[in-house]
C-alpha cells in the first residue's frame, strides 16, 4: 500500500501555517509517506496577507510558489509532491485537485462567482472536489453549509476535528452517496498530534491518478494518533 497526505498547509503561503515546505517534507519522508498534496489556503481564504491583495496574476504566482519549491525538494529527498487548493466561503472549505497554475491564471472570474458556480465550473474542468470538515464548528463560522450537488466527496476523517464532527461528515456522505475522503489538515509538520490521509494500491504519479482512484473508490482512508 502507498501512503499519502492529502491536506497540508505550508508557510509562507498559508498565513496560519507554522511550518515551511522543507520541514513538512522532511517530516513526511521520515514518517514513511510516499507523497503529499500541498493544499494551501487560496486567495478567498487565509492566504498570506501580504500577497492576497496583490493583482490576481501576481497573487496566483505567489500562491503556487510553495508547491513549486516543494516539488524541487521532493525530488531531492525522494518523496512525491502534488498540488491541490483549499477554497473558502465564510468558513466552509473545499479541497480541489487536478487544476494547475495555468488553469487558475486563465480563470480570474472565479473570484467573482458564487461558490456553487465556482465549484461546478471546476468539476466541469475535470477537478476532484471534496468538502473539507463539513461539520466543523468554530466561533468564526456562523452556520454549517453543505453543497451535496457541487462536490464529489466529503472529508469524513480530518485529524484535527472532533469525533462528532467526523461522524456527522461520514453520515452525511453515506446519506448522499458521496465519496469518503481523509486528510490531516496539517499546519505544523512534526508538531502534529495526529495524521489522516489515504492509502492506494498503486503509486500515484500525478493528480489525475488521484482523481481516477478516488472516483473509482479504489483508495482507503486512515487515521493515526501520534501524541
Amino acid at each position: 500500500m502507498y501512503k499519502y497526505e492529502t491536506h497540508l498547509h505550508t508557510a509562507p503561503v498559508s498565513h496560519c501555517a507554522k511550518a515551511g515546505v522543507e520541514e513538512s517534507l522532511a517530516f513526511y519522508k521520515e514518517m514513511g509517506y510516499d507523497g503529499v498534496f500541498v493544499t494551501n489556503h487560496f486567495l478567498d481564504g487565509n492566504m498570506n496577507r501580504d500577497h492576497k491583495a496583490a493583482p490576481y496574476e501576481e497573487a496566483i504566482r505567489f500562491y503556487f510558489s510553495d508547491y513549486e519549491k516543494a516539488l524541487e525538494i521532493g525530488k531531492k529527498i525522494g518523496i512525491k509532491v502534488f498540488v491541490g487548493v483549499e477554497l473558502t466561503y465564510k468558513g466552509t472549505d473545499f479541497l480541489i485537485y487536478g487544476l494547475d497554475k495555468d488553469w487558475y491564471l486563465a480563470h480570474p472570474e472565479i473570484m467573482e462567482m458564487k461558490k456553487s458556480e465556482e465549484l461546478s465550473l471546476m468539476m466541469e474542468s475535470g477537478a476532484l472536489v471534496i468538502q473539507a470538515h463539513p461539520f466543523r464548528e468554530a466561533r468564526y463560522i456562523d452556520h454549517i453549509r453543505l453543497y451535496p450537488r457541487q462536490v464529489h466527496g466529503v472529508e469524513v476523517c480530518n485529524a484535527y476535528r472532533t469525533e462528532l464532527e467526523n461522524a456527522m461528515a461520514k453520515q452525511y456522505a453515506q446519506s448522499y452517496g458521496l465519496l469518503e475522503f481523509a486528510g490531516t489538515d496539517n499546519h505544523w509538520a512534526g508538531d502534529a498530534k495526529a495524521l489522516a490521509g489515504i492509502y492506494t494500491e498503486t503509486p500515484l504519479q500525478s493528480e489525475q491518478d488521484l482523481i481516477k482512484q478516488v472516483l473509482g473508490r479504489e483508495t482507503k482512508i486512515f487515521f493515526q494518533k501520534l501524541k
